[in-house]
């Protein structure tokens, strides 16, 4: 169905930052929506257009390949377009509205909000209004992975409303925490990195398919309340 399918009761799953066969493997044995590739060298989460490409190919239909960016060059990011079979981009950096789309080229994509004390969620929306999602993510030193949630009770209640088939909640995320995110906000998806990880930058099966599971008790719990 893809990530971004808002289906009132069901939200979408996406995994950020898998780098090997078996991150993928795992991934989909535990029934993501969408699996997410980081293309920004600095971290330890990286990987190369042509390793994703390989891993990409063992995503069955139906499950999103999402590519992140970060102020990508336009040669850095005709590489990726070039080896990836990305189906939805990922602009998690300083990127302009005009500048996501350029990039984009008609391909679906998302901004991700760095949201601190007093974003302007409404400011945001309006900047970004062609995007196809708004990632909303904690504001941390580099961009994303950093396991830090954000003051969810800070998002204006009317915004989350008017939003919320276009949102994809992330910023530190785990089995624990994601069933009250739900229950809060009811984003069309949710998305995590480091809350399924044994260590930093690698990815635990157990986790995986724990957060899956605790995603759909949520969503089990919110549709009988």
């Amino acid at each position: 169905m893809g990530l971004l399918t808002y289906s009132p009761g069901r939200t979408r799953v996406k995994i950020c930052g898998l780098r090997t066969s078996a991150d993928i493997d795992s991934a989909v044995s535990a029934g993501v929506d969408a699996v997410g590739f980081v293309f920004y060298p600095p971290s330890v989460r990286a990987v190369t257009p042509n390793i994703a490409a390989q891993l990409i190919s063992r995503l069955p239909v139906g499950v999103d390949a999402v590519g992140l960016v970060v102020n990508a060059s336009d040669e850095q990011f005709a590489a990726i377009r070039g080896a990836a079979s990305i189906t939805l981009w990922q602009f998690h950096g300083d990127e302009t509205p005009e500048r996501c789309a350029e990039l984009a080229a008609g391909d679906p994509w998302m901004k991700a909000a760095r949201v601190g004390e007093g974003f302007a969620f409404g400011d945001f929306s309006l900047q970004y209004g062609h995007a196809n999602a708004f990632l909303l993510d904690a504001l941390v030193e580099g961009y994303g992975g950093g396991g830090v949630p954000f003051d969810w009770q800070g998002i204006p209640q009317t915004w989350v409303s008017e939003n919320a088939p276009r949102v994809v909640l992330s910023g530190g995320l785990n089995t624990h925490n994601v069933g009250e995110a739900i229950a809060r906000l009811h984003p069309c998806a949710v998305d995590v990195s480091s809350g399924v990880e044994s260590s930093r930058g690698v990815k635990d099966p157990a986790l995986m398919a724990q957060f899956v599971q605790a995603v759909r008790a949520a969503d089990v719990k919110s549709s009988s309340q």
